[in-house]
């Protein structure tokens, strides 16, 4: 089809029935033509696959016999697809019909484009931005992460402020656009990681290779979030702080590292001491883990994670500057009053 890339809409699952329940009816309904469906199945125990077989023949399944992780399970489907454009969604993600198409297009028109992201918002409060990416991610100077409409825990109503397309750092894991041969030739996600992270990663490594991650608002999909762990698990806690530091030291420049990594240790250390203090022993205990777990891959697992296979290119979406002091000092909440958009 003249100018309609082929495109794979690629859901990864794990013990999730219920939202393919919910949710796939809406992405089979996609007015984009020239697409397939995949359901990569990471090992799950319940009745996905039987549910899948007798009500959607038309999805491809993948089976894999093992829960791989985010990471994992994502490398493993993707050596199975060819398709020009290749989509990660999550299970707990309704689309709009026309949600395909707007994107597709920024891919038409900018081969340098490596990952692009819709807007997503809250399923459960729809004039909100959802925690997972907003309307686009940013990094600050000591691997923060934040997003187009959302800084920590402080979450924007989606006033249409933030529609304008724009170059950004990352793009959410939830939904998920990448140029298929571009992912492969990055080395996908960082098999390391297991989740949490990792499409941040993954999105540094693309613009180092000299390609260019942007927004796409008029793209709008709905994210639940927190299907799998929800935000304060300790072992979320512990995979986003061990698997940032990782990021970090396989992205930034040694002289970067030397002068950044240790403020961003102290950093830490500051908020395992103050949710300690508040009770929070879980999350003090899963910081401390994930600093001895970040030691541990320096010295002794380097060669289980994917580096960066070109350090040039130019990076967009980077505030260089401290969000942690900026929000939680200056009490700035929006992503406005922080970068000019």
């Amino acid at each position: 089809m003249e100018n309609q890339p082929s495109v794979a809409i690629v859901i990864l699952n794990w013990n999730g029935k219920k939202f393919l329940e919910q949710f796939l009816p809406s992405v089979l309904d996609s007015t984009y033509q020239n697409k397939k469906i995949f359901v990569a199945d990471n090992g799950s125990t319940d009745d996905s696959i039987p549910f899948l077989e007798k009500n959607y023949p038309a999805v491809t399944i993948l089976k894999n016999n093992k829960n791989e992780g985010f990471t994992g399970g994502y490398n493993w489907a993707m050596q199975q697809i060819n398709a020009d454009i290749s989509v990660l969604l999550n299970s707990d993600v309704e689309v709009k019909e026309n949600w395909l198409e707007p994107a597709i297009a920024m891919f038409n028109e900018n081969p340098m484009l490596g990952a692009v992201q819709p807007k997503i918002l809250d399923y459960n409060n729809k004039e909100y931005f959802e925690y997972a990416g907003a309307c686009g991610g940013w990094l600050d100077n000591y691997g923060y992460p934040f997003s187009r409409g959302r800084i920590f825990d402080a979450i924007e109503k989606d006033t249409h402020q933030y529609d304008k397309p724009m170059k950004i750092f990352w793009a959410s894991g939830a939904a998920m656009f990448v140029r298929t041969d571009i992912f492969k030739k990055v080395g996908g996600f960082d098999p390391f990681f297991f989740a949490h992270q990792e499409e941040i990663d993954l999105c540094w490594r693309m613009q180092l290779a000299g390609h260019e991650i942007m927004s796409c608002p008029n793209s709008i999909v709905y994210h639940i979030g927190g299907g799998t762990l929800n935000k304060e698990n300790p072992k979320k806690v512990f995979l986003n702080f061990r698997n940032n530091l990782i990021m970090l030291y396989k992205n930034l420049s040694t002289l970067e590292c030397i002068k950044l990594l240790p403020i961003r240790l102290l950093l830490d250390f500051i908020s395992a001491i103050k949710n300690l203090k508040e009770g929070e022993f879980r999350y003090f205990l899963a910081i401390a883990n994930a600093h001895l777990a970040f030691f541990k891959w320096l010295f002794f697992q380097q060669s289980k994670s994917i580096f960066p296979s070109k350090r040039g290119g130019i990076i967009h979406g980077k505030f260089n500057g401290n969000i942690v002091w900026e929000h939680f000092i200056k009490g700035k909440k929006r992503f406005s009053e922080i970068i000019a958009s």
